[in-house]
């Protein structure tokens, strides 16, 4: 069948038509098939939604004894978390790859196609919260919530299974209990932004969200000038209700977060999944090399300081921070961006800018390579006469997530997948690190194919591996449903 509506979301001006092919997915409920014409500033697309069509009326909780249409196997779920990371994965700002800084405009459509099947899963109360999480609940009365999410932002040009994975295993594991009694409410929540990309500080969404968001971080500003509370309204939410966001850690049971392992561990070692006991500290650092522009024809090479090249002096640099790196156990030196001015092919580079990310699972091994590295960049701005400066820096320290909740976690691996959880350190910050002091945190990690790629496009998740994962969740809310019940019993 074909039907052509309105795009409900736009503006008489830029109002444009949608068709819909309708058929049923595998699990008999109406699915949709539509394209969006091309429309100023937005590149047409494909995308596929297996959920109920709401304008006629079928979405919503099941009634009477159609629940078993909710309840349906592991398996069928798995494919819709796959198929659901493909389309979240056409929400983007740049067409062609998948790139969704915090609370860019793509955002909107990622918090409503994910509203659509929290509600399916029986949430009865989905919002969005003055940081622009978003949370899905399914509320027990006069009961705390034990929470399962990660992030929905990106870096740019990323995979489509960073984060999301996580938000939509916590669904999944929704519609998998659905027709299950707990003693405890369930949510799920994806943070708005867990990357840093935008604004150079990592995890305000969760930072929000445990009530750990410094106000003055409402200050800080893109590359386009624009500040964080600036940001917040122009996505239609209120900065000045940041601090309602957070929320009394007595309401929650735990935070349970799955997410890719991005890195080679699990799969080296033949293993789907993983459990993470800590998380790496970091140090994230700005820098400034200083020297002198001048004609790259004229301007002699030689010593003397008669080249006063930024970039010669941050390429020693960056040298030097591998260097650090490659001999020191277990810690790793990225230097991931690099900013050369005044950018022309011909002119000596007057003014470097570039980013320092160090981390190690001791906080004392990595703040003390910090250090020497700091130490060794101003020895090299002296020798080539430069300047050196550090423009900014955030330190995380090494986090330990909650033992009660990892041993839990690693039982229902060992279950499930009938061999030894790998237990394991997380060498990139997560979300679950901001919620760790707050309430007992647990992190799953899911094997990454091909060598761990991971923030890159061809980043990518095994179907029975995530399977794995589903049934990991659920077997951890059931164990821990039952030993909370008779805990409430003694």
């Amino acid at each position: 069948m074909l039907l052509r509506v309105s795009d409900r979301q736009a503006t008489p001006e830029s109002k444009v038509s949608l068709w819909f092919l309708l058929w049923r997915d595998a699990r008999g409920k109406v699915a949709v098939k539509y394209t969006i014409p091309k429309t100023p500033g937005k590149a047409p697309a494909d995308f596929m939604i297996s959920e109920p069509v709401t304008i006629f009326g079928t979405s919503g909780p099941p009634t009477g004894n159609s629940g078993e249409d909710h309840a349906p196997s592991a398996a069928i779920l798995v494919k819709e978390i796959l198929h659901r990371c493909d389309l979240l994965g056409a929400f983007t700002e740049i067409p062609g790859q998948i790139t969704r800084p915090f609370l860019c405009p793509s955002a909107h459509d990622v918090h409503a196609a994910l509203s659509e099947w929290l509600t399916d899963a029986g949430c009865s109360e989905v919002r969005v919260d003055a940081i622009g999480n978003l949370i899905g609940r399914r509320t027990v009365p006069n009961a705390p919530a034990l929470v399962m999410g990660s992030h929905l932002d990106t870096v740019p040009n990323a995979g489509r299974y960073d984060g999301i994975l996580g938000v939509l295993l916590g669904i999944a594991t929704l519609e998998a209990l659905w027709q299950t009694p707990l003693p405890f409410a369930l949510e799920v929540v994806g943070f708005s932004e867990e990357e840093g990309v935008r604004f150079g500080v990592p995890y305000l969404g969760s930072r929000a969200y445990a009530g750990s968001f410094d106000s003055a971080l409402g200050e800080r500003r893109d590359a386009n000038g624009v500040s964080v509370a600036e940001a917040i309204s122009a996505f239609g939410l209120d900065p000045e209700k940041v601090p309602g966001a957070a929320r009394p850690s007595s309401e929650l049971l735990g935070y349970i977060e799955a997410h890719v392992e991005q890195g080679p561990v699990l799969e080296r070692g033949g293993k789907p999944l993983g459990v993470a006991d800590a998380i790496a500290g970091q140090s994230r650092l700005v820098l400034r090399f200083t020297g002198r522009a001048g004609h790259a024809g004229t301007t002699p090479m030689g010593g003397g300081n008669r080249r006063r090249d930024a970039l010669a002096g941050a390429a020693e640099f960056i040298l030097a921070a591998e260097s650090a790196g490659e001999s020191t156990p277990d810690l790793v030196a990225t230097v991931g961006r690099i900013n050369a001015l005044p950018g022309a092919g011909n002119v000596i580079p007057g003014d470097v800018e570039l980013s320092l990310d160090v981390r190690h699972a001791e906080d004392v091994v990595r703040t003390t390579v910090v250090q020497e590295l700091r130490q060794k960049a101003s020895q090299i701005a002296l020798q080539r006469g430069l300047q050196f400066t550090v423009l900014s820096e955030m330190h995380q320290a090494a986090v330990p997530l909650d033992a009660n909740f990892c041993a839990r976690l690693a039982q229902a691996v060992e279950t499930v997948t009938e061999q030894p959880c790998p237990r394991l350190i997380s060498g990139a910050g997560h979300d679950a690190g901001i919620l760790a002091p707050y309430t007992p945190t647990a992190l799953l990690f899911v094997r990454s194919p091909k060598a761990g790629l991971s923030h890159h496009p061809d980043e990518a998740v095994g179907l029975e591996d995530v399977e794995a994962a589903l049934r990991v969740l659920v077997a951890f809310v059931l164990r821990l449903a039952e030993d909370f019940e008779k805990s409430r019993c003694l």
